[in-house]
């Protein structure tokens, strides 16, 4: 036994090759951080574990400050945060390579104890991580990834054997709970399981799985939030202006290398799907078609979809090579593959390359050709002076790296959690994104002081026609505008207070202190975090 654990694997070579590879290298980490909400999962893991205990109001925003907040993935956000203390940026990177290689090596372990031998099973894990790439990003999600592969892979071993296994699927589901809102895709394939045995009055399955369903419903409550968790979420996943307007919500556009591998294996799944068992053809189906409506849900249907393809495939080489001689091509290969896929096994050199890569991650930023990242060091005490708070104009993804640059010194109007800012905040965003009518008016509304905007926004090139707003910086990436505001004595021509009178920033970060809830200060270095309390823009900065 110790032996085994001690050589490495067939699995232990592909999870490192694919580790490695795609994402080892400083090209690999920044592709992972190409989504800006990696910043603020990091600070809301900072509060976490600053406090002892998980937000339940809003630190982050301006516009809706103290509003009732789910930090779903509280418990990612920790991780997240533990990691970027010990190894920075690049660390969390890392760390969110490691959970997609080792959910890749999971499906291709899947596959090869099906028969499907290491050819066809390489390349259909290939084919669901090609797929999947879209969201290939260090945000929590990689954890449902992970944990959605795990466990289909032991219910679909159940229902060919069953054994007392499937049982750790339950507290699995209630550690998934803290991680990421995933969790409910596999609440509802054991739904989807459960009415497929009643269908075909499998009696002794739907008390089986429909007891799983049950104890996995129940573990998911054990969360902060409770059941107010899932009502949230049932809300926010049938939210129109959600699915309307956030782009990972939308249907996937079938032209990047990965969505042609998506298209491919869509109709390849579909088609081999009468082939298949019933249960994984309800999956192909209905994962399916949740794929072609949203392309969060690409992920899910590859992993799904990757064995039902695989086995067809292997059973239509099995047939071929069993037909031939014992020299052809064919049948030599066939065999080398079911040798080398025979008994698929991981040693203790995954976690421990695992453990290397993240431990030896290179130092990276989030890639400065996505986000502000020269215009926000070149302009820190215009954008976070240490007497005062302006606000600041910029988008829901720029919002999130000012969140992790700059919070606490400063705050945002609008970042990537759409669910907390909801549609009326959402619509006057849009519409300065877009630079419609009413963009003057809602200027005034919330006060802009600055405005930090990318040079796709209408509003980069309008707003250097407006009085009283002058261009202080340009690069490539990025523009920012600066407000010339009124004497601080005067009121303003719309009746409202200058930022100095009015009840606003300052006064919001005051009250903050009431909460009496520590905040993180950080100064750029992952090893430097201060806990100060809240006593106003003074303090803060």
């Amino acid at each position: 036994m110790l032996r085994r654990l001690l050589i490495p694997s067939l699995l232990d070579v592909f999870f490192a090759a694919l580790l490695l590879s795609a994402f080892a290298q400083p090209r690999g980490l920044r592709s992972l951080l190409g989504d800006g909400d990696t910043g603020w999962h990091i600070r809301t893991g900072e509060l976490v574990l600053a406090t002892g205990r998980v937000p339940v109001v809003d630190p982050f925003s301006y516009s809706r400050p103290h509003g009732a907040w789910f930090a779903w993935e509280w418990l990612a956000d920790v991780v997240f945060a533990a990691t970027w203390r010990w190894r920075g940026l690049g660390g969390v990177a890392a760390l969110g390579g490691v959970v997609l290689a080792l959910g890749a090596t999971a499906l291709l372990a899947r596959m090869l104890r099906r028969g499907s031998g290491l050819w066809i099973g390489l390349a259909a894990t290939m084919a669901a991580v090609s797929a999947s790439s879209v969201h290939y990003l260090a945000r929590p999600h990689v954890f449902s990834i992970l944990f959605f592969t795990v466990a289909l892979w032991v219910l679909c071993e159940d229902r060919v054997r069953r054994r007392r296994l499937v049982w750790l699927v339950v507290p699995l589901t209630a550690l998934w709970a803290n991680l990421h809102a995933g969790f409910v895709a596999w609440l509802a394939t054991l739904g989807l399981l459960v009415m497929l045995s009643v269908g075909q009055r499998d009696w002794s399955g739907v008390r089986r799985y429909g007891c799983l369903a049950g104890l996995c419903t129940l573990a998911s409550l054990l969360n902060p939030y409770g059941w107010q968790l899932h009502l949230h979420i049932a809300r926010y996943l049938n939210s129109s202006w959600i699915l309307d307007n956030v782009q990972e919500f939308q249907s996937p556009h079938i032209r990047a290398e990965g969505m042609i591998v998506f298209a491919l294996l869509l109709l390849s799944a579909v088609a081999l799907s009468p082939q298949a068992d019933r249960f994984e053809a309800l999956l192909v189906v209905v994962w399916g078609f949740l794929a072609l409506r949203s392309a969060r849900h690409v992920p899910f249907f590859a992993i799904v979809a990757a064995p039902v393809v695989a086995s067809a495939a292997a059973a239509c080489w099995a047939r071929v090579a069993s037909g031939a001689s014992g020299r052809a091509g064919w049948r030599i290969f066939w065999d080398l593959a079911q040798e080398f896929g025979r008994r698929p096994r991981a040693s203790v050199w995954l976690p421990l390359s695992a453990a290397l890569v993240v431990a030896a991650a290179p130092a990276v930023t989030f890639p400065d050709k996505v986000f502000p990242v020269q215009a926000v060091e070149g302009n820190v005490l215009r954008l976070a002076p240490s007497a005062s708070m302006p606000r600041i104009l910029t988008s829901d993804q720029w919002g999130d790296y000012l969140i992790y640059r700059l919070y606490p010194r400063q705050r945002v109007f609008f970042d990537g959690r759409s669910d907390f800012f909801g549609p009326v905040i959402g619509a006057d965003y849009q519409k300065l994104l877009a630079g419609e009518s009413p963009w003057r008016e809602l200027l005034d509304r919330y006060q802009f002081e600055l405005a930090l905007l990318p040079h796709d926004w209408a509003l980069s090139t309008a707003l250097e026609l407006v009085p009283g707003w002058r261009k202080v910086y340009e690069d490539g990436v990025a523009v920012l505008y600066a407000r010339e505001l009124p004497n601080p004595a005067q009121p303003e021509p719309n009746g409202n207070t200058t930022s100095q009178q009015r009840r606003g920033d300052a006064e919001i970060s005051a009250e903050c202190s009431a909460t009496d809830e520590p905040v993180v200060e950080w100064d750029g270095k992952p090893e430097s975090v201060i806990l100060t309390r809240r006593r106003g823009d003074a303090e803060i900065g």
